[in-house]
């Protein structure tokens, strides 16, 4: 047989052969144009330039250059979600965030071990496609000229793609401008019948963030295509239900939407109950979406489509960028740190609220590596009911620490979670919160313990007892005696054992908050005219402010400022008037504990709150927290047993049922 013979063999076997969608490209609406550099990038960086010599290339691969867009973007070249025109002369990257294809994380939990990209254009240029490979190195793959109308198809191998790497493509206009019409990744074969899918959003009086995120599963029809039920499980007192617009959005969605009103349970209440209505309408999936943010649609059937395709049964999530700064994103993946037991990143190359704006994909090189993670958060997780049923609904335990608990508990059973690069929401960024202060820090402080009971693999949980500890004793002589009201009463909790925890679901906040009256440093003012003018008598020596302990001295530093808090009087001067303004970034435990009375504003910039210190809640506070510490210490083991034990009983149907019970409304 001769090779034209064989040629034309192959190219017939191949046009016979079938294949289904898996991923499209995508643009953003025209509403979002200041998110374009996460779907098209006009930049002129082509990719990481790592050194041939080896003690150079750790370095080039660390330090990515700035690779801002060479060309302004321009609104009229967006045609549809799916199509756009790239003008003479010019070339445009689909290297992005939302539209390369993320192979290595293909390669690694699917059975695939080939795609093809589709490219359908019309006008003339050129399709290049490139890949990488774990360190970020770009490496050309193929280029097709094209004349109008053309579709240009590339079958391309996962195989090289064990720890990390992307596909790609490029458009190239030749004199005239050339049209993208469509494009997209396909995986060989029949398509795969899609998974059903619950989306469930738990919600505490946000209306509008509800009626948007509803709106925009109406205005995408084909985000709504495998969802079987939108469940909002809505927990607060300004309903969803009764919200302006909210007739408009429930007629968009076609009968799919349901309401369940419930008491607030808080995010864990929510979830549990959304996991619950999943399994109990025989739905596959469960994505679960905070209500704070905003949604690609294009990341349900990203998740959907993946997961379907994985070798077992996996949790898959989407990432979190910034509501307000759009282009940044906050989260690749996650990890627990096992003896510390503090969520911690993967890889100590990423970059926690990264600016696509300043490096694009090809030009970042951590990004290219394939991160494995422990959880995903719970502002867009996609959980098979398969996994629910198996290891049960979420640890009744308000807010905090859920999800990464049930991805612990996940993968323990053998359940791995893939936070899946391409899948993403916009949420309000933690950067300008501080939920370790305030009434959060009861569910911090507790809800970290009983994690650690459960999962740590360390005897008395590694360094968790003595950071818990450490903390204690910095709130406290930071003057914030509310915050370390919290974490006491958190510690008697976690000793009173895992039969109380959902007893304590709809009691526990109300009874935090209702504390605030008891302590100045929780009462927030808006204004800074709500408090006296300060008055310094005794500046700090010499005038040059106060600096933190080196850590040779902290120790014998710590013990001196405890006592000089405890035993040296407040001047009434500093009841009257505080020493100080102080701005909250630069609220520090050992600027703080050097003041008497100061003024201090809230990381939102809201108001401000006036901290006094008070020798006598400070003797009190820090005996009671000296004293739970050591407990949970030498009870350690017992605790660990009694809270693993509890397990499957605190988080199974039957309990979650009866909460429910005892704290839902008719549903709608």
């Amino acid at each position: 047989m001769s090779n034209a013979t064989v040629e034309r063999s192959i190219q017939a076997d191949d046009s016979e052969r079938q294949w289904s969608t898996i991923q499209r490209v995508v643009l953003p609406s025209l509403d979002q144009l200041d998110t374009v550099p996460l779907y098209m990038d006009t930049g002129s960086a082509t990719g990481v330039q790592l050194s041939t010599m080896n003690g150079d290339a750790k370095t080039a691969a660390a330090a990515p250059a700035y690779s801002a867009p060479s060309k302004e973007a321009h609104a009229e070249d967006f045609l549809s979600r799916q199509s756009t025109s790239v003008r003479a002369g010019e070339r445009v990257s689909f290297g992005t965030y939302f539209n390369a294809f993320p192979a290595s994380y293909w390669r690694r939990w699917t059975n695939l071990d080939t795609i093809r990209l589709s490219v359908r254009t019309s006008g003339t240029g050129a399709v290049s496609v490139y890949k990488s490979n774990a360190r970020g190195a770009l490496q050309h793959v193929e280029t097709q000229r094209v004349n109008s109308p053309a579709t240009s198809t590339f079958e391309l191998s996962l195989k090289p793609f064990g720890d990390g790497g992307w596909y790609w493509f490029d458009l190239v206009a030749g004199s005239e401008p050339l049209i993208l019409e469509k494009a997209e990744w396909q995986a060989p074969g029949e398509p795969v019948t899609p998974g059903s899918v619950t989306l469930e959003i738990t919600t505490l009086n946000k209306t509008s963030f509800c009626i948007n995120n509803l709106r925009i599963l109406g205005d995408h029809p084909e985000a709504l295509a495998y969802v079987k039920e939108v469940l909002i499980v809505d927990q607060g007192t300004e309903k969803v239900a009764e919200a302006e617009g909210f007739p408009e959005v429930e007629a968009m969605l076609g009968g799919k939407l349901r309401i369940i009103n419930q008491a607030n349970l808080g995010g864990s209440g929510g979830f549990a109950r959304g996991m619950y209505e999943a399994v109990e309408s025989g739905s596959d999936y469960v994505l679960l979406l905070d209500d704070d943010v905003v949604m690609e649609p294009e990341s349900i059937s990203r998740l959907l489509m993946f997961a379907d395709r994985c070798k077992t049964p996996t949790i898959v999530g989407g990432h979190m960028f910034d509501l307000y700064n759009r282009t940044v994103l906050h989260t690749f993946g996650e990890t627990v740190n096992p003896y510390r037991f503090q969520p911690d990143q993967p890889h100590a190359e990423m970059t926690l609220g990264h600016d696509f704006v300043r490096s694009n994909l090809r030009h970042t090189s951590w990004m290219h590596r394939r991160v494995d993670v422990d959880y995903n958060g719970w502002w867009m997780c996609l959980i098979p009911t398969k996994v629910i049923r198996d290891i049960g609904l979420s640890l009744p335990v308000f807010i905090k620490w859920d999800d990464a608990e049930y991805g612990l508990r996940a993968k323990s059973a053998g359940y791995p979670t893939v936070s899946m690069p391409g899948s993403a929401v916009w949420h309000v960024s933690w950067i300008d919160k501080d939920d370790l202060v305030g009434w959060q820090a009861y569910f911090h402080t507790r809800n970290r313990m009983i994690a650690a009971l459960i999962h740590s693999p360390y005897e008395h949980g590694g360094r968790v007892v003595r950071e818990t500890g450490y903390m204690d004793l910095k709130h406290l002589i930071s003057m914030q005696y509310f915050t370390a009201q919290g974490r006491v009463m958190a510690l008697r909790d976690l000793l009173r054992g895992p039969e109380h925890l959902h007893d304590l679901l709809p009691t526990k906040l109300p009874e935090i908050k209702a504390l605030t009256k008891k302590f100045t440093d929780s009462q927030v003012l808006p204004e800074p005219e709500a408090f006296p003018a300060p008055v310094m008598h005794k500046p700090p020596r010499r005038g040059q402010g106060f600096a933190a302990p080196s850590y040779a001295s902290l120790i014998p530093w710590a013990a001196k400022t405890v006592v000089k808090q405890l035993t040296k009087k407040v001047p009434a001067t500093s009841l009257e008037h505080p020493q100080a303004y102080i701005a909250h970034q630069d609220n520090k435990w050992w600027r703080m504990s050097q003041y008497d009375s100061a003024v201090v504003s809230n990381a939102e910039g809201t108001g401000a709150s006036w901290y006094k210190r008070d020798p006598k809640q400070l003797r009190i506070l820090l005996a009671e927290a000296v004293q739970l510490n050591a407990e949970i210490l030498k009870n350690w083991q017992k605790l660990s047993d009694q809270y693993r034990e509890a397990l499957p009983e605190i988080t199974s149907f039957e309990a979650w049922k009866k909460t429910f019970a005892e704290h839902s409304e008719e549903s709608k």
